[in-house]
This record gives structure tokens, C-alpha cells and sequence, in this order.
């Protein structure tokens, strides 16, 4: 069983940047792929970024070259660096993990989630 703990989201200005963190529980973290999906009021849940238990990076193309996930295995820790934010990218963003990276990046994520953290960019 993994606990997923989401930390960092605010309200910022377009252009700015913010942290989302996801802490978890469990032993096993570094033999777990971690992602992060977002959802907008009136959307549907969407994939943001996915990371594997070797570091391998995935994303969505709306946050390529603006968002950057990482992993701290000693600190149980994935991270979201979300740089230039837009006024689309305000969502409720969920951390996610599962044993199968593929089922991290799919359309329905892994089997954990987190509670979320509200990001909010204002124009």
C-alpha cells in the first residue's frame, strides 16, 4: 500500500513558476514509476508527466519544455517543477504511482493517488 501526500500548489501569476511535491509512503517508492495529471473545472483528467524507478522522463506536450519532474528516492519524493505557467494549466493536480510505467502514463494513471493540490495562474 503507497500513501500520496501533494504539497506546493497556489494561485501565481502567468509567467511565474511553482513546486508541486508529492511525498509517499512505503518502502517500495523507488521501485515505483510516479506521475502527475491535472484537471480542469468541466475536464476530464489528463496525463501531465510520468517518471520511471530509473529516472526515465515523460510529458504531456501542452507542458514540454515548461515542466520538469524529478525524484528523490531517499526522501520519498517526487517533484514537479512547473516553469511559465499559463492560464490553462490551472487544475487540480494529483501525483500518481504504480509498479508499471505504463500504467502511470495511461490514460487512467497508476493505482495510488494523492488528495491533490489546487494550481491556480492568473492573467
Amino acid at each position: 500500500q503507497v500513501q500520496l501526500v501533494e504539497s506546493g500548489g497556489g494561485l501565481v501569476q502567468a509567467g511565474g513558476s511553482l513546486r508541486l511535491s508529492c511525498a509517499a509512503s512505503g518502502r517500495t517508492f523507488s521501485s515505483y514509476a510516479m506521475g502527475w495529471f491535472r484537471q480542469a473545472p468541466g475536464k476530464e483528467r489528463e496525463f501531465v508527466a510520468a517518471i520511471s524507478w530509473t529516472g526515465g522522463t515523460y510529458y504531456a506536450d501542452s507542458v514540454k519544455g515548461r515542466f520538469t519532474i524529478s525524484r528523490d528516492n531517499a526522501r520519498n519524493t517526487v517533484y514537479l517543477q512547473m516553469s511559465r505557467l499559463k492560464p490553462e494549466d490551472t487544475a487540480v493536480y494529483y501525483c500518481t504511482a504504480d509498479p508499471s510505467l505504463i500504467d502511470v502514463r495511461g490514460r487512467n494513471g497508476g493505482a495510488y493517488w494523492g488528495q491533490g493540490t489546487q494550481v491556480t495562474v492568473s492573467s
